[in-house]
């Protein structure tokens, strides 16, 4: 029986009644090891800087839920980079971890979100309105915070701290319809899409209360418009991978039509509880990976 890590974190949220804890880091885990399960295949949760982990003995390795690595991403790359038949792709992981990408995009013609980059030893300059301090490697809205035009002084004190600790920031103008409608969360699987959720505000509540339940009640299942669609579609079509394992692009309505706010490419949540064939598409997605190792040429 081929076996497949599914690369993790070590559960760090601060709720005990928390299902995020410990080997439940990922409510998408239990769903796919299911699904590999149902095609005969072996799936073993495996955390991805667990040094005792014999990463050779998989036949092949999926990133998912390795949350922790945004405060040192040169590590979590030096981990992607030596580990035999993993995917997404290390060179797709290198891309997607660092939100500069969104200038790349940008310069290609996508729609994003107005995106001012203040990496260490610049100043900040802020837009007019409520806008949104976020460390350029992070991971969901952790250290990021809104700001409002008349707390200048907070927001730069959020910068110099991100930049004391070496880390780039991006400033982004809010965007006043995720308030109303959420943002939407396109999912993509085995090159295909795959399914669509709604992920409502966030950062309208203190960071400490945003905790695993009020993540969960944050989301819902949603219908992709077919703008949207053709959107992300186009955005994936622009990257060098045209054989990703999974993807998430989130968008946001702007003034005039959809705009990027995300490319997840590493470990985005793909929320399989969403979809009840999801898991299958993802299993199935694996498993074509493993034929292909095995058959190469084929």
């Amino acid at each position: 029986m081929s076996l497949i890590a599914i690369a993790t974190c070590v559960g760090v949220d601060p709720d005990p009644s928390s299902p995020f804890r410990g080997d439940n880091v990922d409510p998408d885990s239990p769903f796919l090891l299911a699904a590999l399960d149902e095609l005969g295949l072996q799936g073993e949760l495996a955390v991805w800087d667990d040094h005792g982990v014999e990463w050779d003995r998989f036949d092949l390795t999926v990133v998912r839920s390795t949350w922790d690595y945004s405060g040192r991403r040169d590590e979590f790359l030096d981990w992607a980079r030596k580990v035999p038949r993993l995917f997404n792709p290390f060179d797709a992981l290198d891309y997607s971890s660092d939100k500069h990408y969104l200038a790349d995009l940008g310069a290609a013609g996508h729609r994003i979100v107005p995106s001012f980059f203040c990496d260490v030893g610049e100043r900040p300059v802020f837009p007019t309105g409520d806008f949104v301090v976020k460390p350029c490697v992070g991971a969901g809205s952790i250290d990021a915070e809104r700001y409002g035009a008349d707390e200048l002084e907070r927001a730069r004190d959020h910068v110099r701290t991100l930049h004391e600790r070496g880390r780039d920031v991006l400033i982004q103008p809010y965007v006043a319809s995720v308030d109303e409608s959420g943002e939407r969360a396109l999912v993509f699987i085995d090159g295909a899409f795959s399914h669509a959720v709604t992920k409502r505000a966030m950062l309208n509540t203190p960071g400490p209360e945003r905790n695993a339940l009020f993540r969960l009640e944050q989301l819902q299942s949603a219908h992709a418009e077919e703008e949207a669609l053709v959107f992300a579609t186009r955005v994936l079509g622009d990257l060098e991978w045209r054989d990703l394992l999974y993807a998430r692009v989130d968008l946001v309505q702007a003034d005039h039509g959809w705009a990027l706010m995300e490319l997840e490419l590493v470990e985005p949540s793909l929320f399989l509880q969403f979809d009840e064939q999801a898991p299958r598409r993802l299993a199935r997605g694996i498993a074509r990976r493993l034929g292909d190792l095995a058959n190469p040429g084929t």
